[in-house]
């Protein structure tokens, strides 16, 4: 899988799977790109600018929970590293 951001090969490798989640009433849309670790650490990055780190949450529950107080949508279910590779 090739990277348009500056993300470091290692960082690439604990990945699990990502979600992309949009801000519906914003136009045009803010999206979000959720990325979940292997360890279960989740991390949201903002593909708009350099997909630069937004915040870390140590479960998916706490993640979503913060998107979704925020009103952000889920765009796409999970895209599992294993389809991608």
């Amino acid at each position: 899988m090739q990277f348009h951001a500056p993300v470091l090969e290692e960082q690439a490798k604990l990945w699990k799977y990502l979600e992309l989640w949009v801000d519906p009433v914003l136009f045009p849309p803010k999206i979000l790109m959720l990325v979940g670790d292997q360890d279960g650490t989740c991390r949201i990055f903002n593909p708009a600018s350099d997909y630069k780190l937004v915040v870390t949450h140590p479960s998916y529950e706490n993640a979503q929970a913060w998107l979704l107080e925020d009103e952000y949508e889920r765009v796409k279910g999970p895209l599992l590293a294993e389809e991608v590779f």
